[in-house]
């Protein structure tokens, strides 16, 4: 991987404790916030993050694997993508 930054998207009816649920994975994972962006649509909860790692080995699809599941038990969509796949998709 070129860049250790990751785009981390939130969505789902919002409640109480999405933020702290997701924020409280990434900090297991030692996932740093760089940049975020969070609103409320009528009663649509919405978040993206830029966010990035300083570990070498840093296991991805073991953190994918684990916020997927924490949005699950939140009752929300997480999708954590790689910045530079991430990019790729939403290229002109």
């Amino acid at each position: 991987m070129s860049s250790s930054r990751f785009i981390i998207t939130v969505i789902g009816i919002d409640k109480v404790g999405i933020v702290a649920g997701i924020t409280q994975t990434m900090a297991e994972y030692n996932v740093n916030i760089v940049d975020i962006s969070q609103t409320i649509m009528d009663d649509l909860f919405t978040m993206i993050m830029l966010a990035q790692i300083t570990e070498e080995n840093f296991d991805l699809s073991a953190f994918q694997q684990a916020m997927s599941e924490k949005g699950t038990a939140l009752g929300v969509e997480v999708k954590v993508q790689h910045e530079d796949a991430f990019r790729f998709m939403h290229r002109i």
